[in-house]
């Protein structure tokens, strides 16, 4: 029901977006791809897994998020479905800044978690890890709309381990992201490895993502967006997150976390991937301003990952 609620909420406002361009005429196609001598000046950042998903192209940018996960009802361990249930939201502030148009410094992970399951886990709240590193376009052509770029970012173990952080020493991110403009449509992609420097505490993983988008209105874009995450080398399953399970966590669980927290787990392999399905929308409320929602669902067993169904929104200001 809960699911449910959602997407007809979802989809009423996108109808009433529609309704509103159909009142107000005709659609101006030309202003949607042709607005100012900049090719990219439609191009739109993806919004779900956004610590991992970044836009290909490189631009200075402020770029709030907030979160709001149900966690499974059951989740799957060595010792069978246990109980779970409840939430967790996240509140984030990602920075960018472009030194020229093809190289940029980025900042994709920060924030405070909020953690309330429940059953089995306990409740707590701290900050995420901090996660920063540099963008490069290897292939910039504006001509063309298309951006394929590279990202390695590094991410220090410094958030609180009641909210599954802080532990290890660090990972690097190599991200490999393209976009493509098609006149009113985007094509978005990134592909990419998280490599712990410490593999016992981490669990190895890979990610893939993709977005397609397309302008209705001058202002308003639907999308549709899939992440797959996938363990490539399970950690050791450690005693870690000692208000957790009594640190058990790790030992116990058959699943990896995604996109936001890594738990080393040592029977990850059991479970190796996470699938999602994303659908929203973005809405260009200023010149520089667009605000972005999503709906977001696994694809794969719900108890095989915390994620029951979460809900993205997001800000991006560009300079």
């Amino acid at each position: 029901m809960k699911n449910k609620k959602y997407l007809i909420t979802l989809g009423a406002l996108l109808l009433s977006f529609s309704a509103g361009n159909l009142i107000a005429g005709p659609i101006d196609t030309k202003a949607v791809v042709e607005e100012g001598p900049d090719p990219f000046a439609k191009v739109l950042r993806p919004v779900s897994n956004p610590t991992l998903f970044d836009l290909a192209l490189p631009r200075t940018t402020i770029h709030p998020v907030f979160m709001t996960q149900s966690i499974s009802d059951k989740i799957s361990t060595i010792l069978g479905d246990v109980p779970a249930g409840g939430d967790f939201q996240l509140y984030a502030l990602q920075l960018e800044y472009a030194f020229n148009e093809r190289l940029s410094f980025v900042a994709t992970k920060d924030g405070y978690i909020d953690f309330n399951p429940d059953s089995t886990l306990s409740t707590d709240d701290g900050w995420a890890n901090l996660a920063a590193g540099l963008k490069y376009a290897v292939l910039y052509q504006p001509e063309h709309q298309h951006v394929l770029s590279v990202s390695v970012v590094a991410e220090a173990p410094t958030g609180n381990t009641g909210v599954f952080q802080g532990t290890g020493n660090g990972a690097l991110n190599l991200i490999l992201s393209d976009v493509k403009l098609y006149g009113r449509w985007q094509l978005a992609g990134a592909i990419g490895a998280h490599i712990p420097f410490d593999n016992d505490a981490e669990s190895t993983t890979g990610f893939a993502s993709a977005h397609v988008s397309y302008w209705l209105t001058e202002w308003l874009a639907p999308l549709v967006e899939v992440n797959w995450y996938r363990v490539l080398d399970s950690g050791d399953g450690g005693n870690r997150f000692g208000n957790q399970l009594g640190g058990a966590l790790p030992a116990v669980a058959e699943f990896e976390g995604g996109d936001l927290i890594n738990f080393g787990s040592a029977n990850a392999g059991t479970n190796r991937d996470i699938v999602t399905l994303a659908a929203g929308f973005r809405v260009q409320v200023a010149k520089n301003v667009s605000l972005g929602a999503a709906y977001e669902i696994p694809l794969t067993s719900s108890k095989e990952n915390l994620m029951d169904n979460r809900v993205t929104i997001d800000l991006v200001w560009n300079f």
